[in-house]
Formats: structure tokens, sequence, C-alpha cells
């Protein structure tokens, strides 16, 4: 899961029948200090969200299906899940400028 901001929408008309009827938004992750980061997501619109909107993302592809109600298999990612209104980071959260953020192992994979 992850805060993004909504830079814009995505088009198609032809497209797996799981998409029919569901906005597609072009979703780029934010960075702690809220600056924009290069990697960004075509997310499904659940909470209609609009461009310039900060948006918390599911990307875990079998939680954003459940979400959608579709068990099973399905193309489907990342899902918008809720508008944020306002976001604080503890100031101990985010390491000192010289250390890089270590993140935790993961397991069983």
């Amino acid at each position: 899961m992850y805060i993004g901001r909504v830079k814009g929408t995505v088009v198609s008309t032809i497209k797996h029948p799981l998409f029919e009827g569901r906005k597609l938004l072009l979703v780029s992750r934010l960075n702690l200090d809220g600056a924009e980061a290069e990697a960004y997501d075509i997310c499904v619109d659940d909470v209609q969200a609009g461009v310039g909107d900060v948006v918390l993302v599911m990307d875990e592809g079998s939680s954003a299906r459940q979400i959608l109600g579709k068990r099973g298999t399905g193309p489907v990612r990342a899902v918008v899940v809720g508008i944020v209104e306002q976001a604080e980071l503890a100031a101990s959260a985010t390491p000192p400028a010289n250390q890089p953020r270590r993140r935790p192992a993961r397991r069983g994979r």
C-alpha cells in the first residue's frame, strides 16, 4: 500500500471484462517528503478520485481483486481505496540525510 497523486486518466476502448465500467487512473507514487517518485501505477478507481487528488493505493493483486469483489484471477494489481485528506510523519520516522532508509526483510518468498 502506498500514497500517491493522481496524474491523469487512462482510456481504453478494448479491455479485459474486469475493467468494464471502471475508471482507470495514472497514479504517481509519493516519497516521504511528498515529492513524486519516478514510479507509477495504473489503478482502478474505487473512490471517485480525480486528477490532483492525493490517494491511498492498494497495490497487491489478491487484495485489489477482493476490494473489487472479484475473487480468483484477473489482471488487476492496484486499486485506489481512499482519498487522503492529511498525512503526518513522526520526526523519528525519517532517516538522517546521510543514511539510507532500510526495508524490513520479506518472509516466505
